[in-house]
């Protein structure tokens, strides 16, 4: 449209009427003429408002869904996050009393020898033929193979392959595995091995050593020096033990040897990363069980009986004196003791 006298001439007519008719209705809300006219226009372009609100309700309500879904979604997953969260925390409390007492006594144990240990815990126990457990710490916490492992109780066993995060731990109980030992308090030397798991004794160690005649049933072992002490640092109590099976012409005495350790319970144990400087030998092994009391009617060395074991007799009794009388005085009595035995009067 091209800007002419007469363009601009309606323009202004349309601006005079337009401030016009916004001076009538700021004067006078409720004339008849405005009041006509706002109808109007609202009816006309209200049912124009309508329309377009029906036609763009469902797409704004589309996209206000998914905006309100997203946001519910992340609500959602933070708080299953919160969730997973307090659920470790609430397992890790659990399981750290008995972890705690684990942990105290694995540092009983090695501050009594003089070890560095670094502790870990027991993730996996294998299923191959070997017995071994995995343990979450590996070489980038200072994890070395052939080092010694123990726990509370007593020794574990050795490292045998190490990654970065993890190590393989090969368990005394093994076949595989050989322990010098030695035997307390005398200090006899030998060594263990594993015995599977279905061979007969399996929980036990085989004990061999050089001689037959230092094995007692009850004697505790520990473990000996290895060369540089690997793999084995010495003093660490390995068993107690339980049976001697020394056969007639062999070279070794043999034994079984209960472990101290529970091999099939591990959970917290120790890697020793620095050996004692000195051999802390039997320092650390628990006191011995205290042996049973003999039996009231057992009989004697010579296989005699005592006397307050005899029946009573229709003679009369010994003298207090006599039935208290020790061996030689028994043997001093000669034919009263003899008669007594035969229930005989006790006469001199």
């Amino acid at each position: 449209m091209r800007d002419t006298r007469r363009t601009r001439l309606l323009l202004g007519v349309a601006i005079v009427a337009a401030l016009g008719l916004i001076a009538v209705d700021y004067q006078d809300n409720s004339s008849s003429v405005i009041m006509t006219a706002r109808s109007i226009t609202g009816s006309v372009f209200g049912s124009a408002e309508r329309a377009v609100a029906v036609v763009t309700r469902p797409v704004g309500g589309f996209f206000g869904a998914g905006v309100a879904g997203a946001g519910r979604a992340g609500r959602t997953a933070a708080m299953e996050r919160q969730l997973v969260r307090m659920r470790a925390e609430l397992s890790a409390a659990r399981l750290s009393k008995t972890e705690y007492r684990q942990l105290g006594r694995l540092l009983q144990v090695s501050g009594q020898g003089g070890y560095r240990v670094l502790a870990a815990s027991v993730i996996a126990f294998g299923q191959g033929y070997q017995q071994t457990v995995t343990l979450d710490a590996g070489s980038s916490d200072g994890i070395r193979p052939q080092q010694t492992v123990l726990d509370g109780d007593g020794l574990v066993g050795r490292v045998v392959s190490v990654s970065a995060g993890t190590c393989t731990v090969l368990l005394a109980s093994d076949p595989s595995s050989v322990v010098g030992v030695r035997l307390a308090p005398g200090g006899d030397v030998g060594w263990v091995t594993g015995q599977g798991r279905g061979s007969v004794g399996a929980g036990l160690l085989k004990l061999q050593v050089l001689d037959a005649a230092a094995l007692r049933t009850g004697e505790q072992l520990v473990t000996a020096a290895s060369v540089r002490d690997r793999p084995f640092v010495p003093g660490v109590p390995v068993g107690t033990v339980v049976s001697v099976r020394n056969k007639a012409g062999g070279l070794t005495g043999q034994a079984l040897v209960r472990p101290f350790a529970g091999f099939g319970a591990l959970d917290v144990v120790g890697v020793v990363v620095a050996a004692p400087k000195h051999d802390p030998r039997f320092s650390v092994l628990p006191p011995p069980p205290p042996s049973p009391a003999p039996s009231p009617t057992a009989a004697g060395p010579s296989g005699t009986v005592p006397p307050s074991t005899v029946p009573s007799t229709t003679g009369p009794s010994p003298s207090p004196s006599a039935s208290g009388r020790t061996r030689a005085g028994q043997a001093a009595a000669g034919p009263q003791w003899s008669r007594l035995r035969r229930g005989g009067p006790a006469t001199r």
